[in-house]
Order: C-alpha cells, then sequence, then structure tokens
C-alpha cells in the first residue's frame, strides 16, 4: 500500500470516527435529557453538535472526491 494510500485511510478513519462521537453525542441527549444536567438548552447542545457533525461529515465528502485512492496500478480509483 503506498503513502499517499495510507494517509487517506488514516484521515478516512479519524473523520468517521468525529462522525460517529457526534452522532452518539445526539442520540445521548435525545435519549437520556434527564442525566444531562449542565445543558439546560438540549436543543441548542444538539444543534452545536449537529455542526461538529457536519464539519466532520463535509470534510469526509471532501477527502473523497478531490483525493481518491489509487488502484494496485497506481491510476486513481474512479469508484
Amino acid at each position: 500500500m503506498k503513502i499517499r494510500d495510507m494517509l487517506i485511510d488514516a484521515q478516512t478513519s479519524y473523520l468517521v470516527g468525529g462522525i460517529n462521537k457526534h452522532k452518539a453525542n445526539i442520540e445521548v441527549y435525545m435519549n437520556n435529557t434527564i442525566g444531562i444536567g449542565e445543558h439546560s438548552d438540549i436543543i441548542e447542545t444538539i444543534d452545536l453538535e449537529l455542526e461538529k457533525l457536519a464539519t466532520y461529515h463535509d470534510k469526509l465528502e471532501m477527502l473523497v472526491k478531490y483525493f481518491p485512492k489509487t488502484d494496485e496500478k497506481g491510476s486513481k480509483d474512479e469508484s
């Protein structure tokens, strides 16, 4: 595997992890509002989590669109 592809894989994993983290936070806020005393405005807190999730999602889309992985022959994989 080429270094370029390793870096793309690492960045993809990082971004997917960020997406999953913020999705989980939103699920907690939506399903366990009793245990979240320090967040008096749950809607605002969820909105902030959505903004963070959107940032990771947008970065992942840009990575996939502008930096495709290469196939075994060295050409860029357009799939």
